[in-house]
């Protein structure tokens, strides 16, 4: 059985690694259901019960999936994390879905309203064939996603999603409401503004960004808000190493990204520890963090996960990867 942390203030025991199903929405990769199916069970065996979704992740696939290799398992025995801010509509076109293949004929628009949210929340109900979310998530309201419209959308969301996620909580549709999104100062203006549960971080506390420490994972260790770390791998160079093409937030890395990735492989050499499992262990070594949330698209993907979360890190290679300290 996997580690488990508690879920900040709500006081709910998860399991520290987490199965994040971007992969399964078929993110510019189809994979297929055998192999969905496969990824979900392994993470199931290997101790795994806290799952993040969204229905944007392949326009709907990624909940349909989980719901159908969840459902015979007990309710009460795993965690669900997803989120709203997208409604999908059916359409008989739905265009170029990409980066999403082979995805259900559902268009995907954005709605933050208080009414929309309402209605994509019972629809993700239906999807996954629950009556309960654990925890439900605002979706990218930052400037990574909406770029110069971000603060009227951020407004949107406060005067719409968000209060709809706090008359859900209130009603017992959902334990704990949060927000989800890649930039620092987004989720210190909702905690400041929303009375929130938890937050999913997505690439700004890993080995190559730890903007999230000096000021956001404090602020949620002192209000008992429960952090999700996501883009622990910073989309694939700390899980691939300096590979040709690697990935770095999404996009081939750039040479400086990729130097730096090099000194801190030499240093695990020097340990005889692998990169992946320094990158997993560092990603849940701030007590605000209640779970690492990690995608796989293959069953060895999934275990080697695992394995990456109990390696044995000498407590020398923290002290010498101070001198290479992320910025």
């Amino acid at each position: 059985m996997t580690q488990t942390r508690i879920f900040g203030r709500i006081g709910v025991e998860v399991s520290l690694a987490g199965l994040g199903t971007v992969a399964l929405g078929n993110m510019d990769r189809t994979v297929s259901t055998a192999e969905s199916r496969a990824v979900i069970d392994s993470a199931w065996d290997g101790g795994v019960r806290f799952f993040d979704t969204a229905p944007m992740y392949g326009h709907g696939l990624a909940e349909y999936r989980l719901a159908e290799q969840l459902r015979d398992r007990p309710r009460e025995d795993y965690f669900l994390v997803t989120k709203v801010g997208r409604t999908l509509t059916p359409a008989a076109s739905v265009g170029d879905t990409s980066p999403w293949l082979n995805t259900p004929p559902l268009a995907l628009s954005f709605d933050y309203s208080y009414d929309g949210v309402l209605r994509q929340v019972d629809a993700s109900l239906q999807r996954l064939g629950i009556n309960y979310i654990d925890a439900l998530l605002v979706h990218d309201t930052d400037r990574f996603t909406h770029g110069g419209a971000q603060p009227q959308r951020f407004r949107e969301a406060l005067d719409g999603a968000f209060r709809a996620l706090v008359r859900l909580r209130d009603e017992g549709v959902t334990r704990a409401i949060g927000i989800g999104v890649n930039e620092t100062d987004v989720c210190l203006a909702a905690l400041r503004a929303v009375d929130l549960d938890c937050m999913l971080i997505a690439g700004t506390y890993n080995l190559l960004s730890t903007t999230a420490r000096n000021e956001l994972l404090p602020e949620c260790a002192r209000r008992g808000v429960a952090v999700i770390n996501g883009r622990i791998f910073g989309s694939g160079i700390l899980a691939t190493g300096t590979t040709a093409g690697a990935r770095f937030n999404y996009a081939e890395a750039a040479p400086e990204v990729v130097e730096r990735v090099r000194r801190i492989e030499r240093l695990c050499d020097d340990f005889g520890v692998e990169l992946g499992a320094v990158a997993t262990r560092f990603a849940h070594s701030h007590d605000a963090i209640a779970n690492v949330c990690i995608g796989a698209r293959t069953v060895e993907q999934q275990q080697r996960t695992l394995r990456w979360l109990d390696a044995d890190i000498p407590d020398e290679l923290w002290g010498a990867l101070g001198d290479l300290d992320p910025a």
